[in-house]
């Protein structure tokens, strides 16, 4: 398996995060480790954290939440699926329920590379940069980094099923 890095780039003039990752898998795979609540539990965040889907209804209009437990606290989120265009594009909001008022928008789009591979692009808008600068700060890049590791794993492990 190839190790891929992941950008994290904070845009110094709009309040923006953008995630990039490249994924040795299909578009669709990638998209439906996204979509599904129970490959998206097994991916998203941090290895130490036990992610537990609390609703998610995958499509325009629907909604979603989790939580995370780690370390003995659990951190929960929620949003909605704004636009849901199997294979090409998500838009979501991400709102962590401890900050109800810093509400991320995010555009995912899942670009074709050659040989079935995937190109991830995540960009987040927010409000202002101090709440971009807090989510930075937050320790983000560990889940963000650790958690494509682990959809790396899930999407070599499926491979061949």
């Amino acid at each position: 398996m190839t190790k891929h890095e992941t950008q994290i780039v904070a845009d110094a003039k709009v309040p923006t995060i953008e995630i990039i990752r490249e994924l040795d898998a299909t578009p669709e795979r990638v998209f439906n480790a996204h979509v599904d609540p129970e490959l998206y539990a097994q991916w998203a965040g941090p290895r130490s954290t036990i992610m537990q889907i609390t609703r998610w209804d995958a499509r325009t209009g629907g909604e979603w939440a989790f939580s995370g437990t780690s370390d003995g606290g659990t951190y929960a989120f929620f949003g909605s699926f704004h636009e849901v265009r199997p294979n090409e594009r998500i838009v979501w909001t991400f709102t962590y329920e401890g900050d109800p008022d810093s509400v991320f928008l995010e555009t995912l789009t899942f670009e074709p590379l050659e040989g079935g591979r995937t190109r991830l692009r995540v960009l987040s808008v927010t409000q202002d940069f101090e709440t971009r600068d807090g989510m930075l700060a937050s320790g983000m890049d560990v889940g963000v980094n650790e958690g494509y590791e682990k959809l790396d794993e899930l999407l070599e492990s499926q491979e061949g099923a």
